[in-house]
C-alpha cells in the first residue's frame, strides 16, 4: 500500500464548530455550555452552544447599536443587502441542502427545495423593502390648509423565536421581513433544530449585513424567551417558535413595556407567498402634519 493510500485511510474528518452570532461575532455562550443535537433518527450530528440569560441581553444590547444605521439606511439600500443574502446562499446550496437534510429528516431533494425556497424568500422580502411604504403610506384627507402625511416607520428590536418545525424556510420567513423593514432582530433559533440557523449566521457576517442585525442564539426556547419578553429595551416579539402555554407567559411579560405581540399562528405550509402581514407587524405609522399656507396673490390655498 502506497504511503498516500496509508494517509488517506488515517485521516479524521474535521468536525464543525457552531457557535453563536451576536454583534457581528462568533462567540461560545458566555456559560460555555452546550447541548447535543441529533438527527431525526437520534444520531448525533454537533454540539451546540447553550445560551445563556446573559447571552440574550448581549445579542439586545448589539440589536439596538445596530438599529439607528439600519433604519437610517435607504429602502433601496436594504433591498441590494437581502438580496446579496441570497447571492451568498446561492452559492452555499450543497451546504444547507445537507443541513436541513438532517435537520429535518428530509430526503435530499426535498430539502434542496426547501433551500431554493428560502433562497427565493430573501429575494422576495429585498423586492418589497421600497414598496411597503407606498402600500401603507400616503396622504391623508383633511379639513384645513395642511399636508397631513402618514409613512411607516422600523418599531426597533424585536425578538424572534423561530419556528420550532422548520428550521430554515420558517426561520428565514419571519426574520427576513423584520429586517426588511428596517428593524433589527435577536433571533432564538428552533430548539431541536438550531444548526441551520447557526449557520445562516456565517453567510450574514459574510454579506452585506452589518453587525448586529441580526443575532442568532441557539439553545432552550423558554429559557431565552423569558428574558426577552421581559427586556425593557425589545420592543417587539414574534412568537412564532412557542407553543400555547408559553406563548401566553411571554405575552403577559411584554405587557410591562407595552411590546408589539405577534402570537404563533399555525402555518400548514411555508412554501406559500407569505404576504405582508408580517412586514406590517413590526412597522410604526408616523402622520406628519403640515401647513400649506396661501398662494398667490388671491389668498387661495390647497
Amino acid at each position: 500500500m502506497s504511503t498516500v493510500d496509508k494517509s488517506e485511510q488515517q485521516r479524521l474528518s474535521v468536525f464543525k464548530t457552531y457557535k453563536l452570532y451576536v454583534g457581528g461575532k462568533f462567540p461560545r455562550s458566555e456559560s460555555g455550555r452546550v447541548y447535543e443535537v441529533s438527527d431525526s433518527k437520534g444520531k448525533w450530528l454537533a454540539n451546540a452552544p447553550l445560551s445563556s440569560r446573559k447571552d440574550a441581553r448581549d445579542a439586545v444590547v448589539a440589536a439596538r447599536k445596530a438599529f439607528g444605521g439600519w433604519a437610517g439606511a435607504t429602502a433601496y439600500n436594504r433591498g441590494q443587502v437581502l438580496y446579496r443574502v441570497a447571492e451568498m446562499l446561492e452559492g452555499r446550496k450543497g451546504q444547507f441542502t445537507h443541513e436541513v437534510a438532517d435537520a429535518e429528516g428530509l430526503s435530499k431533494s426535498k430539502a434542496a427545495e426547501q433551500v431554493e425556497a428560502t433562497i427565493d424568500r430573501w429575494v422576495w422580502y429585498a423586492g418589497w423593502t421600497d414598496k411597503i411604504a407606498q402600500v401603507l403610506g400616503g396622504g391623508n384627507p383633511v379639513a384645513g390648509p395642511y399636508f397631513n402625511l402618514s409613512s411607516p416607520e422600523p418599531t426597533g428590536v424585536v425578538a424572534v423565536l423561530a419556528p420550532q418545525q422548520s428550521s430554515f424556510l420558517g426561520l428565514v420567513s419571519v426574520l427576513a421581513p423584520v429586517i426588511a423593514t428596517g428593524s433589527t432582530a435577536v433571533v432564538v433559533a428552533s430548539e431541536k433544530a438550531p444548526l441551520p440557523a447557526l449557520s445562516l449566521g456565517e453567510v450574514l457576517a459574510t454579506s452585506d449585513v452589518p453587525g448586529g442585525v441580526v443575532n442568532v442564539l441557539s439553545g432552550r426556547t423558554a429559557e431565552l424567551a423569558a428574558p426577552l419578553a421581559a427586556h425593557q429595551d425589545v420592543n417587539a416579539i414574534d412568537l412564532a417558535g412557542a407553543d400555547e402555554a408559553l406563548a401566553k407567559e411571554l405575552e403577559i411579560a411584554a405587557a410591562d413595556n407595552l411590546k408589539r405581540v405577534l402570537r404563533p399562528q399555525p402555518v400548514d405550509d411555508w412554501f406559500a407567498t407569505p404576504g405582508i402581514d408580517r412586514m406590517t407587524a413590526f412597522l410604526e405609522t408616523k402622520t406628519v402634519w403640515h401647513p400649506t399656507g396661501s398662494l398667490g396673490a388671491s389668498g387661495s390655498s390647497y
